[in-house]
């Protein structure tokens, strides 16, 4: 049995507890009921006390590059149209980026107001825009708050709300004594592509191209990519210190150590001296450079370049 939108009725899990102990009784032990809905820390606080023992969590990302790239090599489309199946499907550009705006519209004046305290739409649609121009950035919650004309505090409690919803990622730093001066603000990011390109009104790749957020959203784009694809139990993060040396993601993949990643966009670009500054710090067990190409090919003897599909696909199979 499904039942999707589950957040409108969370009432209904004291029942489900019941079903499911009955049915339990009977020899039906799993794979009974598939809940679908919001993914509000409300809602699953209320689940795991309801149906303790009784539910395993799954986070059902959109389509990713593992997932498009057998029928289409090119990932452009992915990046620019997101992976929710309607907008990446769409027949035009035009199409995909009014559905986009629809499910903007729709969950912020719909389903936002159903998961806790009222939030004023048109407040919390600015402060995404906002995220979305300081895509990968550092949080600067002052300065958010600033712009938005709202208390830091409360700029803080929209973020967490959007991090609870799967819509926000705050990548946290990754910390170590190697006697430096390290960044310990979480970057943040946007987790959808489509809807960074949606929020900013970048309808297409050429817009996307000349647009000042194309290398940050390029940088979203494969890390989300990239922790979809990485085992379970994987810690990512990103390393940055005050002298310069910055790892865009760290994975600590369980049982593989410690794996870090340069993210470019352009084929043929190089590492910055900062990256190499970064990986004396960390002594990473494999060392990364993530493009938009196909091939893969060695840039040191420690150090390949490997374009998203490819490096997702290795992780996938770890």
């Amino acid at each position: 049995m499904v039942l999707d939108e589950i957040h409108r009725v969370p009432e209904i899990f004291p029942t489900l507890r019941g079903l499911i102990d009955r049915g339990r009784r009977h020899g039906r032990k799993t794979s009974r009921f598939l809940i679908l809905g919001s993914a509000s820390m409300d809602l699953l606080r209320q689940s795991s006390e309801s149906l303790a023992g009784r539910i395993a969590y799954v986070e059902m990302g959109p389509l990713n590059v593992l997932e498009t790239t057998p029928t289409n090599p090119d990932i452009a489309p992915l990046w620019v149209r997101g992976g929710f199946p309607e907008s990446y499907l769409a027949a035009h550009d035009r199409d995909s980026l009014e559905r986009r705006k629809d499910f903007i519209r729709t969950y912020l004046e719909r389903d936002v107001p159903l998961l806790g305290p009222r939030i004023p739409a048109e407040t919390l649609e600015r402060l995404w825009t906002m995220l979305a121009h300081e895509q990968a950035a550092l949080l600067n919650s002052s300065r958010l708050a600033t712009s938005s004309m709202i208390s830091a505090q409360t700029v803080t409690r929209y973020i967490d709300l959007l991090v609870d919803l799967l819509l926000v990622r705050r990548l946290q730093p990754f910390h170590i004594n190697v006697g430096k001066r390290l960044v310990r603000s979480p970057k943040v990011f946007v987790r959808e592509s489509g809807i960074v390109h949606a929020l900013l009104g970048i309808a297409g790749y050429d817009a996307l191209s000349g647009h000042p957020v194309v290398g940050a959203s390029w940088e979203g784009f494969v890390i989300e990519n990239l922790i979809a694809a990485a085992p379970a139990r994987t810690i990512p993060s990103f390393y940055r210190t005050a002298a310069g040396g910055e790892i865009d993601l760290v994975l600590e993949i369980p049982g593989h150590g410690l794996w870090a990643f340069d993210i470019k966009r352009n084929q043929s670009a190089n590492p910055e001296k900062g990256f190499y500054l970064a990986v004396q710090d960390l002594k990473p067990d494999r060392q990364f450079l993530v493009n938009s190409g196909s091939q893969r090919y060695p840039l040191t003897s420690r150090l390949d370049a490997i374009g998203l599909a490819g490096m997702s696909a290795i992780l996938a199979e770890l």
